[in-house]
C-alpha cells in the first residue's frame, strides 16, 4: 500500500529544516544534479523523469522523499526511479479491480526493466530515469558496477504473490516478503553508490525487513476498507472512510499463524475494527517482530564501532547478489574497514528512522492500527534525521 499525501506545512517544515543545514549536506538535497543524459533521452526528459519522480515520492512516500536528502548526489537519479519503481507497483494493487489485470501491469514493469536495462526505456518516467541513472553509474566506475536487473524482477514477483491481498501464511512468511521487497530495495540504492559490503548489505537486509512489516501493518486498515477506486492516498477521508457503513470491505494481511495465536477472526476485524477481540495483541506482535530487526541493526553497529564482531552471520550470503568472495572488504575484512564502509552508507540506512517513529507513534497509541494519527506525515522526521545522520545513529 501506500500511505502518505501532501501537505503544504509538511513542505514549510522541510524548507526550514533544509535552511539550517549547512550548504555542504544541503547539497545532497539539490534536485538541481546532472551528468549528461542517457543515450537516446535528451536532457529535458531527464528532468522531466526525474521531477516525475519526485513528485510522486512527495505526494505518496513522504519519508522517503524527505530522506533522499542523505543520499549522496551521484546516486540521488537511481533512488529516486527506485523508490518511484516501488511506488507504481504498490499503485497496481491498489488500482486494479481483478489479479489478471494487476499481472498484466506487472509484466508491462518487467518489460520496462527489460528494455531500461537494454538502453531502450519505454517512454515512461520510470523507466527514462531508471536507464539515465545505470547509464551514469556505468560512466562514474568505469563499467565495474551496476545495478541487478534480477532485484528489480525479484520485487515484482513477491507483490505479485500478493497481488490479490493473500495472507500471509506465517510471521516469518511476512518477513520473506520484506527481504524480498525493501531489502531489496535498499541494496539496489547500495549498489547506484557503488558499495559492495556484506556489513553493510547485512544492516540493509534488517532495516528493510523492519521496514516492510510496518509498511504491511500500515497498510492494514486500507485493504480492510479500501476506499473507492482511484483513491490513492492513505489519509484523505480515511475517517469518513472507515465511518461510512465500511464499505468496500476487503482483506486482513496478518499472518495467519499471528491470528490463530491472538484469536483474531477476520470476519471479526471486518466487522468491529479496530475492536475484534485480539487484534491489538496480534498487531503488537508482528510490530515487535519489526521492532527487533532494527534492535539488531543498533546492536550491529554499536560492536561495530566497539572494534567487535557484528555478532551473527548475513543469513543472506552466498545467494545471488550477495557474493563478496571479489568485493573489497572479502568476508567483512577488518573492523576499521567494515566501518567505513557503514559510514559511507548511512544514508540509505536512514529508513530506519522513520520506521522507529512511526513504530513509536504506535506503541504510544496502545497498537489500535485503526486510529487516525498512524496516517498523518511524521512532522519530526527531518529533524530526527538529520540528528541520526550526524550521529550516525538511527
Amino acid at each position: 500500500m501506500v500511505m502518505y499525501s501532501n501537505g503544504p506545512c509538511v513542505r514549510l517544515r522541510l524548507s526550514f529544516f533544509l535552511q539550517r543545514v549547512p550548504l555542504w549536506k544541503r547539497a545532497y538535497a539539490s534536485s538541481s544534479y546532472s551528468v549528461p543524459p542517457t543515450p537516446g533521452a535528451s536532457e529535458a526528459e531527464v528532468l522531466a523523469a526525474r521531477a516525475y519522480c519526485s513528485r510522486l515520492l512527495q505526494n505518496f512516500d513522504s519519508p522517503s522523499y524527505t530522506l533522499q536528502t542523505f543520499i549522496p548526489p551521484p546516486a540521488q537519479a537511481a533512488y529516486l526511479a527506485i523508490r518511484a519503481f516501488n511506488l507504481e507497483l504498490a499503485k497496481v494493487a491498489d488500482t486494479v479491480s481483478t489479479p489478471a489485470i494487476g499481472a498484466m501491469r506487472l509484466q508491462f514493469w518487467r518489460d520496462n526493466i527489460s528494455k531500461a536495462f537494454a538502453g531502450s526505456p519505454p517512454a515512461h518516467p520510470v523507466s527514462v530515469l531508471l536507464a539515465h541513472a545505470l547509464d551514469d553509474l556505468d560512466v562514474r566506475t568505469g563499467g565495474k558496477a551496476r545495478l541487478s536487473k534480477n532485484w528489480f524482477m525479484r520485487i515484482i514477483s513477491a507483490r505479485e504473490q500478493y497481488l490479490n491481498n493473500a495472507p500471509y501464511t506465517s510471521l516469518n512468511a511476512l518477513e520473506k516478503y520484506a527481504e524480498s521487497t525493501y531489502s531489496t530495495l535498499l541494496y539496489l540504492t547500495l549498489s547506484a553508490l557503488p558499495m559492495t559490503s556484506i556489513t553493510v548489505d547485512h544492516l540493509a537486509s534488517h532495516i528493510g525487513k523492519a521496514v516492510g512489516i510496518t509498511a504491511v501493518l500500515r497498510g492494514l486498515p486500507l485493504i480492510a476498507f479500501p476506499p473507492p477506486p482511484n483513491h490513492h492516498s492513505n489519509s484523505r477521508g480515511l475517517g469518513g472512510i472507515l465511518d461510512s457503513q465500511r464499505r468496500h470491505q476487503g482483506a486482513v494481511t496478518l499472518p495467519l499463524d499471528v491470528m490463530a495465536e491472538t484469536g483474531v477472526r477476520e470476519e471479526d476485524v471486518l466487522r468491529q475494527g479496530a475492536d475484534a477481540p485480539g487484534l491489538r495483541d496480534a498487531v503488537f506482535t508482528v510490530a515487535t517482530r519489526a521492532s527487533d530487526h532494527l534492535i539488531t541493526a543498533r546492536q550491529m553497529l554499536k560492536n561495530l564501532r566497539a572494534g567487535k564482531d557484528v555478532g551473527h552471520e548475513f543469513e543472506h550470503e552466498g545467494e545471488e547478489g550477495h557474493d563478496y568472495s571479489s568485493g573489497p572488504s572479502g568476508m567483512g575484512g577488518p573492523h576499521s574497514a567494515q566501518t567505513e564502509e557503514t559510514e559511507k552508507a548511512f544514508g540509505v540506512l536512514m529508513p530506519a528512522v522513520s520506521t522507529s517513529l512511526w513504530l513509536d507513534r504506535l506503541q504510544q497509541l496502545d497498537f489500535d492500527i485503526f486510529r487516525e494519527e498512524l496516517r498523518r506525515r511524521e512532522w519530526k522526521l527531518a529533524w530526527k534525521a538529520y540528528l541520526a545522520y550526524r550521529r550516525r545513529l538511527f
